[in-house]
C-alpha cells in the first residue's frame, strides 16, 4: 500500500512539473505577443490566442495521461499501450466507465490518477482564466488615471 502511495506521488509530482512547464511557457508567449494582442481586430486575436492556449494547455494535460499510461505499461499494470492509454485518460477525466480496472498491487493508483486529474484540471482552468485575462489587458492598453 505504502508502495503504491510513494509511486503515486512521485507521478503526481511528475506530472504537475511537466503540466506547470507547459503552463509557463503559455504565460511567456502571452507576454511575447502583447503588442500583437493589442493591435484590431481586437476579437479575432483574442478568439484565437484562447483557442491555441486551450489547444496547448489539453496537450499538456495529454502529456500527463501518457506519463501514467507509459508507467501502467512499464510495471505490467496493464497489457498493451492502447489499454493504458485510455485506462489513464478514463481516470484522469474521473469518467471512470469500470471496464478496465487494476489488480490489488496498483489498484491505489486508480485513485490518486484521478485526484491527479482533478488538481489538473482546476489549475489549468485557474491558469487559463488569468491568462485571457492578460489578453483583455494587453487589448485594453495602459488605462490613464483621470
Amino acid at each position: 500500500m505504502f508502495g503504491q502511495f510513494a509511486v503515486g506521488s512521485a507521478l503526481i509530482v511528475l506530472s504537475i512539473a511537466v503540466h506547470a512547464g507547459f503552463m509557463a511557457l503559455a504565460a511567456r508567449a502571452v507576454r511575447r505577443r502583447e503588442a500583437w494582442l493589442r493591435r484590431p481586430p481586437a476579437l479575432a486575436r483574442l478568439g484565437l490566442a484562447l483557442a491555441l492556449l486551450s489547444l496547448w494547455l489539453m496537450a499538456g494535460m495529454s502529456a500527463t495521461v501518457w506519463i501514467w499510461a507509459l508507467y501502467f505499461l512499464w510495471s505490467g499494470a496493464l497489457g498493451d499501450l492502447e489499454e493504458a492509454v485510455y485506462f489513464s485518460l478514463i481516470s484522469f477525466t474521473t469518467l471512470g466507465f469500470g471496464d478496465i480496472v487494476l489488480d490489488r498491487p496498483h489498484r491505489l493508483l486508480s485513485g490518486m490518477l484521478a485526484a491527479n486529474g482533478l488538481v489538473l484540471f482546476g489549475l489549468t482552468t485557474a491558469v487559463l482564466i488569468d491568462l485571457i485575462r492578460s489578453l483583455h489587458s494587453a487589448q485594453a492598453g495602459p488605462r490613464s488615471g483621470g
